[in-house]
């Protein structure tokens, strides 16, 4: 009895890049040439699309002689396949280019190797036959089941949330509970500064809340700059993620400038990842910031784990677009408290106007515009004793250079607060309703501005 053939979706999981693939192709007079192929991305249920880097003979046969040949390997059951391909057409934009060339770019990143990594088109080939390669395998894995009731249970706990904080935990706790994905982060877009930064992580030594990312910089930066999911699922100790080191300018600047070193704050990401996923945070067709995901093992994020975090990812984008375009009206005035007792020693809390950056103790604390709110926070509470403060008047202020769209006002606040937490717990702001909040101040505080 005949076995049918295998569909392109069920060897989806040959087409995940573990194992390079073999192309073989033909000259116009039948000679042969075989060569590793970098990528082959499962398009749809009849294409595939491989990497254009280089004008080898490969690609020279290809445009003389369309028909080729790919050897895939399933890295679960080693089970060979032979994919016989007829070349379509090259794409050097659209969805396809944009989520090879940010996975490629990705990687390459990690080793400084951008320009030898860089594609140059992905090339759309019709699918027309998989062959089965006889020989002995493994057995299949058992399939995967309950996705959808697990993309309901987290769809769920993110329609619960009613604040921002509560949103950001709440979606990192469900990838915890719900897709035992141990190590995550959230992080936002400054779009002044082109940049993201951390605001919520969970499974890592410390939270890393504040540490940024520059659009275009590994996984993350590449998929917010391309607005595209990547996924990487077999890195090497030779690709390890690693956060740009700046420049110390310390020797060059003026005495009073803002010194330079000490601001990067520690990203928290693993030492050696093994895989990684990062999905843009999009609403209304604007990038707000990435869910990110990673893992010491390989192999632990596939096509099906992509699908549900850009599904969780679109949900958890429209409810912080809510959140943070709720109207400003605040909720009326919190029942009057007394000052807490301040005593122990003065907190020096240094704040340079160049970057708006603020040092508590000549320890650094945070920079941009979170540093402005602080700064401005403080200062009214040491001349007017004033406490509590609304998020419209923030808004309001030009002095803190607020975006006039999409100020993460919200974002920027409960990143301030982390910090706080995190570095100075005797200052701290805390919610006291809707666009309300409050600045607790437990030590007496010297403010300078350098």
């Amino acid at each position: 009895m005949s076995t049918a053939a295998p569909s392109l979706h069920s060897i989806r999981p040959c087409l995940e890049g573990a194992i390079p693939a073999i192309m073989a192709t033909c000259d116009p007079d039948g000679t042969p040439n075989v060569a590793y192929i970098s990528q082959v991305v499962y398009v749809d249920a009849a294409h595939v699309a491989l990497s254009f880097q280089f004008f080898n003979k490969t690609r020279q046969n290809i445009l003389r002689n369309p028909r080729a040949s790919v050897l895939v390997l399933d890295p679960l059951t080693a089970h060979f396949y032979r994919l016989h391909l007829l070349y379509e057409r090259t794409e050097d934009s659209g969805p396809v280019f944009e989520s090879m060339r940010a996975q490629l770019a990705g990687i390459a990143s990690h080793a400084g190797m951008a320009e030898v990594f860089e594609l140059k088109g992905a090339d759309i080939y019709a699918v027309e036959r998989i062959e089965s390669v006889a020989g002995e395998g493994l057995p299949a894995p058992a399939p995967r089941s309950g996705l959808l009731h697990t993309l309901r249970l987290c769809s769920e706990g993110i329609a619960r949330c009613t604040g921002l904080d509560e949103l950001l935990q709440g979606a990192l706790q469900g990838l915890q509970d719900k897709l035992g994905i141990e190590h995550a982060m959230v992080l936002m877009l400054d779009a002044s500064a082109q940049q993201l930064y951390t605001v919520a992580s969970c499974g890592y030594a410390t939270s890393g809340v504040g540490s940024e990312i520059r659009l275009g910089q590994g996984v993350i930066g590449m998929a917010a700059r391309e607005r595209t999911p990547v996924r990487i699922s077999h890195m090497t100790h030779a690709a390890l993620y690693s956060h740009a080191i700046r420049e110390s300018m310390d020797a060059h600047a003026a005495p009073d400038a803002p010194p330079l070193r000490g601001l990067d704050i520690p990203y928290p990401g693993l030492p050696e990842p093994h895989s990684q996923v990062a999905v843009p945070l999009l609403s209304a067709g604007r990038l707000l910031g990435v869910l990110f995901a990673e893992s010491p093992e390989d192999m632990r994020f596939g096509f099906e784990d992509e699908d549900l975090l850009v599904a969780i990812a679109g949900q958890l984008a429209a409810a912080i677009d809510l959140l943070q375009a709720a109207p400003d009206a605040p909720e009326p005035l919190p029942t009057p408290t007394t000052a807490p007792p301040v005593s122990g020693s003065a907190l020096r809390v240094r704040h340079f106007a160049a970057n708006d950056s603020v040092f508590i103790n000549d320890d650094y604390l945070i920079k941009g515009v979170a540093g402005a709110i602080v700064w401005k926070l403080l200062r009214d509470h040491q001349h007017t004793g004033r406490m509590d403060f609304t998020n419209r008047e923030l808004r309001l202020d030009p002095a803190l250079r607020l975006p006039d769209v999409a100020d993460n006002l919200e974002a920027r606040l409960l990143l301030l607060q982390r910090r706080l937490q995190e570095n100075c717990p005797h200052i701290h702001i805390e919610k006291t309703g809707r666009g309300r909040f409050r600045l607790c101040v437990l030590r007496p505080v010297v403010l300078e501005d350098a």
